[in-house]
């Protein structure tokens, strides 16, 4: 579908889904914003102008898109009846199935994002990630735990897309356990901390309110 005069902010969203497709061939270069817009009917130079800030531009878009994707795939009905530990699991997975087909433009974003003078934004679009997430699981809180879930989180994101990146198994299985292994320790380590307060095993475990205990290595 060719797009008469869209605004630099309308490109970006046309464009976004698309770069990662030619970034796996050309890299997070100009050449695949010029492919990507050759799709939409818009001009190169033009569509460059709407990524101002090169492949850290391109990924941040390309990501967001994979954002509005999760939650589009797993609205708030859809989650309404599952515990917290479940839409949790279930929007990193959803994201994982996003991703899987663009794996190599991930890789080459994951490359760029290490680089020391990218850190910053990097850590950036990880919250970002925890954040949609936690959101769209229905995370209202306002205090603390508002931050020290979405850092835990972003740290259990990316190590999971770290295991995600090499994972040959049918279904991305080994990514999936890998996840679940990650989340248990979360479950484990309250369930201890409840036993040394006393508080029994008749305790309601809500990943929500404790899941920024542990602390796990972000990219």
């Amino acid at each position: 579908m060719t797009m008469e005069e869209p605004t630099l902010d309308e490109m970006r969203d046309a464009l976004a889904p698309l770069l990662a497709r030619h970034a796996a061939f050309d890299g997070w270069k100009p050449e695949a914003i010029a492919m990507a817009a050759a799709g939409k009917g818009i001009d190169a130079d033009i569509a460059a102008l709407a990524f101002p800030g090169g492949a850290m531009d391109m990924i941040d878009a390309w990501f967001a898109s994979i954002d509005a994707r999760m939650t589009d795939a797993l609205p708030a009905p859809t989650l309404a009846s599952l515990s917290i530990r479940a839409r949790i699991t279930a929007l990193v997975e959803a994201r994982l199935t996003l991703l899987a087909p663009d794996r190599e433009a991930l890789r080459r974003a994951v490359a760029v994002m290490a680089m020391p003078r990218n850190a910053a934004r990097a850590a950036k679009l990880g919250w970002r990630a925890a954040d949609a997430m936690w959101r769209a699981a229905g995370d209202e809180a306002t205090d603390f735990s508002h931050y020290s879930k979405r850092t835990t989180l972003a740290g259990v994101y990316a190590a999971t897309l770290l295991v995600f990146l090499d994972d040959e198994s049918d279904d991305h299985a080994e990514s999936r356990a890998f996840l679940a292994r990650r989340i248990e320790d979360v479950m484990r380590f309250e369930r201890t901390k409840a036993r040394f307060r006393g508080a029994g095993g008749g305790e309601r475990l809500s990943l929500s309110r404790f899941i920024g205990r542990l602390r796990y290595p972000a990219i």
